[in-house]
């Protein structure tokens, strides 16, 4: 155990055999709230795309019968032998555990953009031969980013304008008074031991979650959105800070050493019986939600749910050579020149076939580079952080084309990673990137891509019956379609279906004429 904030406890957890596994186990099925991260080191891998493995999760629970907080750290680095317990991804337990946590219904669990993290964990389980569906589910759960855009940062009249990318140490900084460094966010995650600093920072990432929530049910109770119940649970240090009269912004504030000392209030030693669980194994049980949060959980929880689609490409369990990058920004003077050669470039170890990632600028340009044939991917999510941007291009070996100049500071996406787009209209840009990657295009490519996800087509075209038998509960074929000879195409990811109509035949021209592709007939 080691300090944080003065009196937080973070129990580090390698083993089952260990005292720690036993408070972990105890805590987690005696806590109605948990905050969840995980840590990993940014890989690639030199012959086939894969996720990165988490080498750690962050678990933060608070205990249901004391209030108090406490950060269990769990090992999920292969630092441990194989043959014993000393690796927690091995131990079939550990992984039914995690798995009930995640579908409790009386522990709500909280995350911010724990979207890809779920996926990393899912893929590091599956890949110890655990479950094909690890972890594909979390439910009631609760976005920290979503929570904070579409309910707290409302509260504050005279904020600034809303921005879709705010930073959960910018959060933090706002709604508890202190910011969260992210100097340690991309360090090597894969040694050990680690650091007290990359514990504290790990730590804190979890915990805080917690807190912020504690803000917002706050905030609930002002507005008479729930009911309020017996919060004698509730310590004096943060039960008397919450209940300080709100200042003119709305939003709840405190001074650093004020934050210091909520978390210290807060964060109470163990009760006894956490203590005694080293000595006793206990039994997988919860303890139901009191009222207050069972009306949040109700009115406001969510689930997180990974689909098929999310888990590809699929991880490769061959191993390689690896080569980490230092997630450390750099400021660009001018970088708008492209110096190659591009990831899938064949002296790199690529299939040369050329892929980009689009981000949200520049979007357009996705769906006209797809209509050419060319491999275009979009972000994950909607609203995608730097980090996923970063982790999506490396694992799939994408150059990523935007318009946004702060990208170019992250260094290790530099050098044939990244390239930004000049010109303004799609069509202009379209010719920009065929000329700067020298990409060749031919009428055989045109409309081979679905517009829509990216996909490839079928080879074989569909008959009308296959197309009306495919579209069933699915896509509406006109009547007018019926009696023309023309051919149908599916794609083989969304099952869109395609045929060649007087649209298709309007956007083939198009691109002829903005390519300048000459006919070879």
């Amino acid at each position: 155990m080691m300090g944080l904030q003065g009196d937080t406890d973070i129990q580090w957890v390698s083993s089952i055999d260990s005292p720690e596994f036993d408070r972990f186990k105890y805590a987690v099925s005696h806590s109605s709230i948990i905050g969840l991260d995980a840590e990993w080191k940014p890989v690639v891998r030199p012959h086939q795309p894969t996720f990165p493995p988490v080498l750690l999760l962050q678990v933060a629970c608070r205990l249901t019968t004391s209030s108090s907080c406490v950060v269990f750290l769990l090992d999920l680095s292969n630092e441990g032998d194989n043959n014993n317990n000393n690796n927690l991804l091995l131990v079939p337990s550990v992984y039914e555990l995690l798995a009930n946590v995640f579908l409790s219904p009386n522990i709500l669990k909280l995350g911010f953009r724990f979207k890809q993290d779920l996926l990393y964990l899912s893929s590091t389980f599956q890949n110890a031969s655990h479950s094909a569906s690890a972890f594909h589910k979390v439910e009631p759960f609760m976005d920290i980013a979503s929570i904070y855009s579409n309910h707290l940062q409302q509260q504050n009249k005279q904020s600034r304008r809303k921005t879709a990318t705010k930073s959960l140490s910018s959060i933090c900084h706002e709604l508890l008074g202190f910011s969260l460094s992210k100097e340690l966010q991309c360090s090597d995650w894969s040694l050990r031991p680690l650091t007290q600093a990359q514990m504290t920072y790990a730590a804190l990432d979890a915990l805080c979650l917690i807190h912020i929530f504690d803000v917002f049910q706050h905030r609930l109770l002002q507005q008479g959105a729930i009911t309020e119940v017996d919060c004698s649970g509730l310590n004096i240090g943060l039960k008397q800070i919450l209940r300080e009269p709100t200042n003119s912004t709305g939003i709840f504030r405190t001074t650093y050493c004020e934050a210091v000392e909520m978390v210290r209030a807060t964060i109470l030693e163990y009760p006894q019986k956490l203590q005694e669980a080293s000595l006793k194994k206990s039994s997988w049980g919860t303890i139901p939600m009191d009222y207050t949060l069972l009306q949040i959980v109700r009115k406001y929880g969510d689930k997180l749910i990974l689909t098929e689609s999310d888990g590809k490409p699929r991880t490769s369990k061959k191993k390689g050579k690896r080569k980490s990058f230092t997630c450390k920004e750099k400021q660009v003077a001018s970088l708008d020149e492209w110096e190659g050669p591009p990831p899938w470039d064949c002296s790199l170890g690529g299939d040369g076939c050329p892929k980009f990632l689009c981000d949200v600028m520049v979007e357009g340009l996705a769906k006209h580079l797809r209509c050419v044939g060319i491999d275009a991917a979009v972000p994950y999510s909607k609203k995608p952080d730097t980090r996923e941007l970063i982790d999506q291009a490396i694992k799939e070996k994408r150059v990523i084309l935007t318009r946004d100049a702060k990208l170019l500071r992250h260094e290790y996406l530099l050098r044939n990673q990244i390239y930004r787009v000049k010109s303004l209209l799609k069509n202009d840009q379209l010719i920009e990137v065929i000329e700067t990657f020298e990409l060749k295009i031919c009428e055989d490519q045109l409309m081979s891509r679905c517009t829509k996800c990216n996909g490839r087509f079928i080879q074989k075209p569909l008959s009308i019956e296959e197309a009306i038998e495919a579209a069933k509960g699915f896509q509406v074929i006109p009547n007018c379609l019926f009696d023309r000879n023309i051919e149908f195409w599916q794609c083989t990811d969304c099952n869109q279906l395609y045929w060649e109509g007087t649209q298709y035949h309007n956007a083939v021209q198009k691109f002829i004429d903005v390519c300048k592709i000459t006919s070879t007939d």
